[in-house]
C-alpha cells in the first residue's frame, strides 16, 4: 500500500521486529518475551508444522527415502551399504533431534542443579545401533530397511567408531554419560573433537604401526556443529598489575595468541526416557584463517601457519609428549579444553541472572582424572579477574564446585607439568596456582606447625629442576570430594598417594565409587541374542534399567534345557569372533575351544608379557607330550588386542612377541588346533562387541594394586565369561558378588608387593624355573632373532622384575590349568557361567551415577516430558 498500512483483512502476520539466535536456551522469562513478540497465528503455525514425525514402518521409510534422495542426492539404483547407512543415520538423528530440543528447552526452563562431566575421552563407539536401541526403534528401522532392500546388520557395519578415546578411562566417560541420560539427570558432558583419534593400529612384520584415524573423512550425522558457538582462547603473553577505581589490585592477562574453539553437539538419548543430553566438543579453530598479504608475497608456508598453528591442537588423542613440543602441546589442548567448557558453563549460569554464592547449587563439575585439573584454575582465575570477586569468595565458590575421580596409584601416571613451560604458555594461571599453594600450605602449617616435610609432600609445586606442578594435588586441594574407583583402589589412595592429604582433611572427603557399565551397550547391544532370552526368561526388559533383576536367573541354573540354550548362545557368539579373526588376522580358529582374551591398552602393569610367556609355556608343554598325552589336552585360542602408546617402546615390544609367538605356534603341525594365538589389530568399541559375548575366560592380571578397577572385567562377566586375574581392581568386589567358585584368582596380594620388591632387589631371588624355561627359549631364538626382545627380558632382569611376572608365574599357571579342568565339564562351566551373569547388578554403570548424584553432586532427575512438537 502506498501509504504503508496492511490491509485489515491481510492474511500475513505481522513480523516481529528482531529474530535473535540465543546460545544457551531460553529461561521461561526469556520465553515469555520472546513470545510476546510473535503473533499468535505465526505461533500456531509453527506448532502445528513441527509436530514429531511418527515412528510407524511407512513413515520410517519415507524419512529414509527422503534424505537418499535430497540430503545424499541419490536414488534406490545408485546406492550401497555406506549410503543406506547415511539415510537411515540422518532419519534417526532427525528423532533424536526432536528429543535433544525438547530436554534442553524444559532444562533451560526449569533451570536445575546440573553435573557437568569434563573428560579428555569419550569412547563412544558406533552410535546407531546404541541410538536406536535407546529410542526403542532397531525392530521398526530394521523391518523397514529390509523392506528397501537392505540388511540392518550390513548397514550397522558401515559406521566407523568415533575416534575419541582409547582405554577404559574414555568407555567409562560414555557409560556414564548413558546412565546420566537414562536416569534423567541433567547432565553435559564436555571433551575435545580429535581429527585423527589417537592412531589407527596396523601390524606391520608384527611391529604395532601408527596410522591416521581418518573417522571423519564424511559428514558425522551424530554430530551438530555450532560454528557459531565460538570462544576466545588465549596463550603466552603477560599479566598487567592494575588498581581499580576502589584501589584493589587486579590483573589483566593479555596473551600473545589466541584460536577459537567451535563448539559441537553429540546428542546422547537415554533408554526408555525422553531425556537427551548432551556431550559438548570443542575443536580448534584459528582466529584468522588465511593470510591473504603473505601468500600474495610468495610465503605460502606463513599465510597458513596460524591456522596449521590452531588446528594442531584438537588433531590428535594424547599427543607423543617425548618432546617437549609434544609435552607443550598436550597442556595447551588441556588448557584450551578446559577453558572453552568453563567460559560456556559460566555463561549459562550467568543467564539465570542469580549471585555468585548460588553457583555450586547450579553447577557441579566432575573431573574426570587429573586432564581436566585446569579447570579449578581457570574459574578461580574468571571470577577474581573478570567477576571482580574476592579471592577467598571465589576459591569457596571453586571448591564447592568441583569434584575430582583419581584413576592411577602409578607415580609416573601422575600428571606433572614444568614450571617454565606453564609460565610461557599460561603465565596468569601460574600466579593462581602459587596463590593457591601458599595460601593452602599456610593453612597446613597452622594445623601442623614445623613439619616442613610434610609441608614439602603435600606442595602442589614439587621442588625438582626445573619445578614440577602436581596436577594431582591441585585437584585434591580444589574438590570438595575425591573418589577412587574400587574398594580397593580408594584405600590405596588413602594410604599411599593421598596419605597426607587423609591426615589434613580427614577420611570424609576420600571416598569410593566403584567403576560401573552400561548393560544397554554391553548386553543388549552387543550380545542381542542373550539379551533377548534373558528377557524371555524374566519376562519383560525391566532389568535393562535395574540390572539386580538379573538374579532372577539363578533360578534356571538346574534347568538342562535352559543352560542347553545359553551355552548355544555363547557358541554363535563365538562363531562369530572367529569369522572376525579370519578377516582380521587369516587365522582359522574352532569355535569349540576354549576362547582365551586378553583385550586392554597394552601396558607392562597390565602384564600381557606375562600372559604371552604363559603361552609360550604352554606351547614347549604341548610340544613334549606323546599322542597320548596330548588327546587329553584342552585346545584353547589365546586371543589379545590393544594399543601402545606411540612412545612407549617396551609395551609396543610385547605387542612384536605376541605376533612372533603366533607366527611360530599357528603354524607348527605338532601343535595343531590345541593351541592357536592371534593378536586382533586395532582393538576399539565395535571389535570388543564382537569380542566380549564370545569369551569364555578373559585375562585381567595387573600386579595387585596397580589396577585402580578395570571395566572390561565386568563386561565380560555380564556376558556369561569367567575370570582369571588377581586380587586387584574390581575384580576383588566381583569375587564377592559371583563368589570364589566362579573366578580363578592367583598372585600375590597388594600388601605383599613392596616386600617382593624388595626381597627381588636386594636378595638375589631367583626366576622361577618355569620362566627361565621361557626365556631360554626366546634367548635362542625359536621366535625369531633374540635381540629384538633383549629390552623385555631386561625389565625382569636388570629392571628386578618390577611387576612381578617370576613371583605369580607359577600360580599363573597354575590358575590356567585349573580353567583347563574346569571347562572340560561343560555342565558345571555353563552353571558358572549363568552365576557370573545373574550376579552383576553391582556393577551397573546406573548404580555408579546414583552414588555420584545423590553423594557427591547433590543432583536429582529431571523427567522430560513429551511435548509432542519439536
Amino acid at each position: 500500500m502506498a501509504d504503508g498500512k496492511e490491509p485489515e483483512n491481510s492474511m500475513i502476520p505481522k513480523r516481529p521486529m528482531h529474530h535473535r539466535r540465543n546460545f544457551t536456551g531460553l529461561t521461561s522469562k526469556e520465553l515469555d518475551i520472546e513470545k510476546s513478540k510473535w503473533p499468535k497465528e505465526t505461533i500456531e503455525l509453527w506448532q502445528r508444522l513441527s509436530k514429531k514425525e511418527a515412528n510407524d514402518i511407512n513413515s520410517v521409510q519415507k524419512s529414509i527415502v527422503h534424505h537418499v534422495t535430497t540430503t545424499l542426492a541419490r536414488s534406490v539404483y545408485n546406492m550401497d551399504n555406506f549410503a543406506a547407512y547415511q539415510a537411515v543415520a540422518l532419519s534417526t538423528r532427525d528423532r533424536l533431534i526432536s528429543q535433544w530440543n525438547e530436554t534442553q528447552g524444559q532444562l533451560s526452563r526449569a533451570d536445575p542443579k546440573r553435573v557437568y562431566y569434563l573428560s579428555l575421552e569419550f569412547l563412544l563407539g558406533r552410535s546407531m545401533d546404541n541410538a536406536l536401541l535407546n529410542l526403542g526403534l532397531k525392530d521398526t528401522y530394521g523391518k523397514g530397511i529390509e523392506q528397501l532392500g537392505f540388511n540392518m546388520e550390513e548397514v550397522i557395519e558401515s559406521e566407523v567408531d568415533a575416534a575419541l578415546g582409547n582405554g577404559g578411562l574414555g568407555r567409562l566417560a560414555a557409560c556414564y554419560m548413558d546412565s546420566l541420560a537414562t536416569l534423567d539427570y541433567p547432565a553435559w558432558g564436555y571433551g575435545l573433537r580429535y581429527n585423527y583419534g589417537i592412531f589407527q593400529q596396523r601390524i606391520v612384520d608384527g611391529y604395532q604401526t601408527e596410522y591416521p584415524d581418518y573417522w571423519l573423512n564424511f559428514d558425522n550425522p551424530w554430530e551438530l556443529p555450532r560454528l557459531d558457538i565460538s570462544i576466545q582462547i588465549g596463550f603466552g603473553g603477560h599479566v598487567q598489575i592494575i588498581e581499580d577505581e576502589y584501589g584493589v589490585t587486579r590483573h589483566n592477562w593479555i596473551p600473545a595468541t589466541n584460536v577459537q574453539a567451535i563448539a559441537y553437539d553429540v546428542p546422547i538419548p537415554g533408554y526408555d526416557t525422553e531425556n537427551c543430553n548432551n556431550i559438548r566438543l570443542w575443536r580448534s579453530k584459528p582466529t584468522k584463517t588465511f593470510d591473504l598479504t603473505s601468500f600474495n608475497e610468495g610465503n605460502y608456508e606463513k599465510s597458513v601457519e596460524d591456522a596449521t598453528n590452531a588446528e594442531k591442537i584438537t588433531s590428535v588423542l594424547y599427543p607423543n609428549d617425548n618432546t617437549m613440543a609434544g609435552k607443550e602441546l598436550r597442556l595447551k589442548q588441556q588448557y584450551f579444553w578446559t577453558a572453552a567448557s568453563l567460559d560456556d558453563i559460566v555463561r549459562r549460569f550467568k543467564k539465570s541472572m542469580r549471585e555468585w554464592s548460588d553457583f555450586s547449587d547450579q553447577v557441579a563439575i566432575q573431573l574426570n582424572d587429573t586432564h581436566p585439573a585446569l579447570a579449578i584454575v581457570e574459574l578461580q582465575r574468571l571470577l577474581v579477574d573478570e567477576e571482580m570477586l574476592s579471592w577467598d569468595d571465589a576459591w569457596d565458590i571453586v571448591t564447592k564446585t568441583f569434584a575430582f575421580t583419581n584413576h592411577t596409584v602409578l607415580p609416573e601416571a601422575m600428571e606433572k607439568w614444568s614450571v617454565p613451560m606453564f609460565e610461557y604458555l599460561l603465565p596468569r594461571h601460574l600466579q593462581i596456582i602459587f596463590d593457591i599453594n601458599l595460601f593452602f600450605l599456610q593453612k597446613v602449617e597452622m594445623k601442623f606447625p614445623n613439619d616442613r616435610g610434610l609441608l614439602n609432600r603435600m606442595s602442589i609445586i614439587e621442588e625438582a629442576q626445573p619445578q614440577q606442578i602436581r596436577m594431582a594435588h591441585l585437584a585434591v586441594v580444589g574438590s570438595h570430594k575425591v573418589n577412587g574407583v574400587a574398594a580397593l583402589h580408594s584405600n590405596l589412595i588413602k594410604t599411599t598417594i593421598f596419605k597426607d592429604f587423609v591426615h589434613y582433611y580427614g577420611e570424609d572427603k576420600f571416598i569410593n565409587k566403584t567403576n560401573g557399565i552400561t548393560p544397554r551397550r554391553w548386553l543388549h547391544q552387543a550380545n542381542p541374542q542373550l539379551s533377548d532370552f534373558i528377557t524371555e526368561t524374566l519376562g519383560n526388559t525391566k532389568w535393562l534399567k535395574d540390572l539386580s533383576l538379573l538374579k532372577g536367573l539363578v533360578a534356571k541354573i538346574n534347568d538342562d534345557a535352559f543352560r542347553k540354550k545359553w551355552m548355544a548362545i555363547k557358541r554363535a557368539n563365538k562363531v562369530r569372533l572367529a569369522e572376525l579373526i579370519k578377516e582380521r588376522c587369516n587365522v582359522e580358529v574352532s569355535p569349540d575351544a576354549l576362547f582365551d582374551v586378553q583385550v586392554k591398552r597394552i601396558h607392562e602393569y597390565k602384564r600381557q608379557f606375562m600372559n604371552i610367556l604363559v603361552v609360550i609355556h604352554r606351547y614347549r608343554t604341548i610340544k613334549s607330550m606323546t599322542a597320548a598325552q596330548k588327546a587329553s589336552v584342552q585346545p584353547r585360542v589365546v586371543i589379545f588386542g590393544g594399543k601402545a602408546a606411540p612412545g612407549y617402546y617396551i609395551a609396543k615390544l610385547v605387542i612384536k612377541l605376541i605376533n612372533s609367538v603366533a607366527a611360530v605356534v599357528n603354524q607348527d603341525p605338532a601343535v595343531g588346533d590345541l593351541l592357536k594365538v592371534v593378536f586382533i589389530p586395532d582393538y576399539n568399541v565395535s571389535v570388543a562387541e564382537v569380542i566380549v559375548p564370545a569369551s569364555d575366560i578373559s585375562q585381567h592380571i595387573s600386579t595387585a594394586g596397580t589396577e585402580a578397577s578395570g571395566t572390561s572385567n565386568m563386561k565380560f562377566v555380564l556376558n556369561g565369561g569367567l575370570i582369571i586375574g588377581t586380587l586387584d581392581g574390581a575384580n576383588i568386589e566381583i569375587l564377592e558378588e559371583i563368589g570364589e567358585d566362579n573366578i580363578f584368582i592367583f598372585g600375590c596380594m597388594a600388601n605383599e608387593v613392596e616386600d617382593l620388591r624388595h626381597a627381588q632387589r636386594y636378595r638375589g631371588v631367583p626366576m622361577d624355573s618355569a620362566l627361565q624355561g621361557v626365556i631360554s627359549a626366546i634367548e635362542k631364538g625359536v621366535f625369531g632373532d633374540p635381540k629384538i626382545y633383549q629390552p623385555l627380558i631386561s625389565t625382569l632382569t636388570v629392571g628386578k622384575d618390577f611387576y612381578l611376572i617370576s613371583a605369580d608365574f607359577a600360580s599363573y599357571i597354575a590358575a590356567n590349568q585349573a580353567v583347563d579342568q574346569a571347562y572340560k565339564d561343560q555342565s558345571e562351566w555353563s552353571k558358572k557361567s549363568i552365576r557370573c551373569t545373574a550376579n552383576m547388578g553391582k556393577f551397573s554403570s546406573d548404580r555408579s551415577v546414583k552414588e555420584y548424584a545423590d553423594e557427591i553432586w547433590n543432583i536429582k532427575p529431571y523427567p522430560v516430558i513429551d511435548e509432542g512438537h519439536l
